[in-house]
């Protein structure tokens, strides 16, 4: 059966991606040159600004896609030789102050008064640029992805202004070609503008967007349409040099105070104008955002997001291929936990059209204390694009412990040789984005291990505006190794569909409500006797105030195939073979973005293992001093009672955020987390000024504590001065 299921979805999924046809075809923007300078002040008193097109009548995504938009939206745009630029009109209702959630680069979308441009340069439907603005000025920045997602880790320099009038907010900006990626001799792109109003809680887009689909949809883009092929962007290389002090100590170990005395350099070079090289000396990570805890009752490795900006950059076609618990290449496998990256270097970008390409190289340093060798890592990505927004890619991964011989170990830990994996990847998206989908298969290589080392799964999924289907199934051999990659569990077989329904009242407070059924099933590999089973049934209801209810319940059964300690404290653990079931209800509300005071609740309550039961409960409190400070405080609280040895254990989490924004260019954040199951609490502060576009100073502060009896455990204070050089 699991053998014709796969064979059964990827020719649906071919059959269905032939159905090609861009659905905004026939929305058209025309940019000209501009006949006079533009200086980015947000004023409209250019003659280029007067002779530019202007774009309205904007259409209404949220609460409703069947009407115009209520606000009235004006886009311009024009270029010379060095930027493309972009003014846009934002006109307002009624009195009182716009909504922002602070001055900080890149904000959430729905917490925010805001503007953003998305654009497609190759007119591909998968991959672009996003930029835009707060109300308050703060900039949006980002590379898009997957025919609509957004990596907002991507920095470059752009300039752009918002002025402010008692009947509109005026957005500015001026984008240098150099900072953007596109084929020369194309004068089509994709466009699309998206506007977000807190107040009259309108979600807009020039070109009409479904309200199911986000407006970066770039399947519902319209067309930006030159009066000339766009200026080469000419030699593009950038030099990103960085200068650090600091000074450590490990109260714990005793030992005396360490000093740190580093410098590095990145370099950006564009290679074409759609091709870019990313080289990198002695990396430093130290401003980046400290992970936020969980409470760990799981029986397999927890995931933490990858948060260093080179990692991200571009590296869609790296860390998305697979599933989320099938990922051949996980970046944060390498240089953390103290080992050292030494160098390291990415090539990435569109080859034409049809054709897209990733490759990277880092090198890392061994470390002493436990014997891990110096390790070469290499992955290597291409994507060709099929029918209208479809692709098939390829993917390489190989990490290689260099001048290390396992065999002549003795006294330390015994690391592989090497480790290879390969994979190929369909990703389905239709023309109107209604159907998706991905078909994978992936096979690993590592001394030792043969046999059972296949990995493959599938899934497909339908989206309309009332309906969503979809289906999902995984093999995972027990040898199959992915050592750079992200892959919890081996030896199962997992099935996971499920199906959502959707009513939209024609008038009152709620916009949307609706049942959703999921289930997911293990299974082992050897013979398919089922090991675990959730099923939940789960009510969702959205208000027209965006604030949203959801009520469900759930039952659970898993069979243990290794022993577990179902507190994660090393108490005891549950043996090999026990089996559990049990059933859990909870709620989750999330309170309306408009307010100056947002809270989100959350609360479960039911079984657990070995007849047990468990109570948990997640409070996420914020408040706004808007534009320039912001509060927020999380909790979170679990109540397990067991048998004997484990009794009652109460695990908090807690971890209050300050976040200052006193200019678009100055911030600083305080993040203090207590994490009772770790009986640990840590305290990070970081200062940044941004004193030129893309050149920034940081200070960083970060502090561990034992809670009882409380005392200091490590501290450190790092100085870090980066600079942007274009040549």
């Amino acid at each position: 059966m699991f053998r014709i299921i796969p064979l059964i979805l990827c020719c649906s999924l071919i059959g269905i991606a032939a159905i090609a046809q861009k659905k905004n075809e026939s929305y058209q923007l025309q940019i000209r040159k501009a006949i006079s300078p533009v200086k980015i002040d947000g004023l409209i008193d250019e003659a280029a600004w007067q002779q530019a097109d202007v774009t309205t009548g904007f259409h209404m995504v949220l609460p409703m896609d069947t009407s115009a938009a209520r606000l009235r939206t004006d886009v311009r745009m024009t270029y010379d030789d060095k930027n493309l630029y972009l003014l846009v009109e934002n006109y307002t209702v009624g009195e009182g102050p716009y909504m922002v959630e602070s001055l900080r680069r890149d904000f959430a979308f729905l917490k925010n008064d805001n503007f953003l441009l998305f654009m497609d340069p190759f007119d591909d439907q998968t991959n672009g640029f996003s930029f835009g603005a707060n109300a308050a000025g703060a900039q949006w920045d980002g590379l898009m992805y997957d025919g609509g997602k957004v990596d907002l880790s991507w920095d470059n320099k752009w300039t752009s202004v918002v002025k402010n009038y008692p009947d509109k907010w005026v957005f500015e900006a001026a984008i240098p070609f150099k900072t953007i990626r596109y084929k020369k001799g194309i004068t089509k792109w994709g466009i699309n503008f998206s506007r977000n109003d807190l107040k009259t809680t309108e979600k807009s887009a020039w070109a009409p967007v479904p309200r199911q689909f986000p407006t970066a949809s770039l399947a519902y883009t319209g067309n930006l349409v030159w009066d000339a092929a766009p200026p080469e962007a000419g030699a593009n290389v950038s030099l990103i040099p960085y200068l650090l002090g600091g000074v450590s100590k490990d109260y714990d170990k005793g030992t005396k105070e360490k000093y740190r005395r580093d410098a590095g350099l990145d370099a950006k070079v564009a290679v074409t104008s759609s091709l870019n090289l990313d080289l990198t000396v002695n990396p430093d990570f130290s401003q980046v955002d400290v992970d936020k805890q969980v409470t760990n009752l799981d029986r397999f490795e927890l995931f933490y997001p990858e948060k260093r900006q080179f990692f991200l950059e571009n590296g869609d076609q790296f860390s998305n291929f697979g599933y989320t618990t099938i990922r051949p290449f996980f970046s944060r496998r390498i240089g953390l936990g103290g080992v050292p990256i030494r160098f390291g270097a990415r090539l990435s970008g569109k080859i034409n059209k049809d054709w897209r390409l990733g490759v990277m190289n880092m090198q890392t340093g061994k470390q002493e204390e436990t014997g891990l060798p110096a390790q070469n890592f290499t992955v290597a990505a291409l994507q060709r694009r099929v029918f209208s927004r479809s692709n098939l890619g390829f993917i390489f991964i190989n990490k290689e412990s260099v001048n290390y011989d396992p065999g002549k170990v003795t006294d330390q830990p015994v690391y592989n040789r090497y480790n290879r994996n390969m994979g190929l990847e369909y990703n389905l998206a239709s023309s109107n984005n209604f159907w998706t989908g991905k078909a994978m298969l992936l096979k690993s290589y590592s001394p030792g291990k043969t046999g059972h080392d296949f990995a493959h799964a599938a899934n497909l999924q339908y989206t309309s505006k009332q309906w969503n289907i979809g289906w999902q199934h995984e093999y995972v051999g027990r040898n199959y190794n992915a050592e750079v990659g992200y892959v919890p569990r081996q030896g199962y077989v997992k099935v996971a569909p499920q199906i959502t329904r959707l009513f939209f009242p024609l008038s009152g407070k709620i916009l949307s409500h609706g049942p959703q059924v999921t289930s997911t099933w293990f299974f082992e590999e050897a013979n398919l006797h089922r090991t675990d089973n959730e099923t939940m049934l789960n009510y969702g209801i959205v208000f027209r105030k965006r604030n949203t209810l959801n009520v469900w319940a759930s039952n659970t059964y898993i069979k243990l195939l290794t022993p577990f300690d179902p507190t994660n404290t090393n108490k005891d653990s549950l043996r090999t073979g026990s089996q559990h079931n049990w059933n859990t209800v909870g709620a989750d509300y999330v309170s309306k973005p408009q307010s100056l005071f947002t809270y989100a609740l959350s609360a479960r309550y039911g079984g657990y293992y070995a007849d047990g039961t468990r109570l948990m409960t997640n409070t996420e409190l914020g408040y706004r001093f808007q534009p320039y400070v912001s509060i927020a405080l999380s909790a979170n609280y679990n109540y397990i009672e067991l048998p004997k040895p484990w009794g009652t254990n109460s695990f908090w989490l807690v971890g209050p955020r300050l976040d200052v924004t006193m200019t678009n260019t100055l911030f600083f954040t305080g993040f203090m987390q207590y994490n009772g199951q770790q009986k640990n609490m840590n305290l990070n502060t970081r200062f940044q000024w941004r004193y030129k576009p893309a050149s920034d100073l940081f200070i960083v502060y970060t502090d561990n504590y034992l809670p009882e009896p409380f005392y200091v455990k490590n501290r450190a204070l790092v100085l870090k001065l980066v600079y942007w050089f274009n040549i």
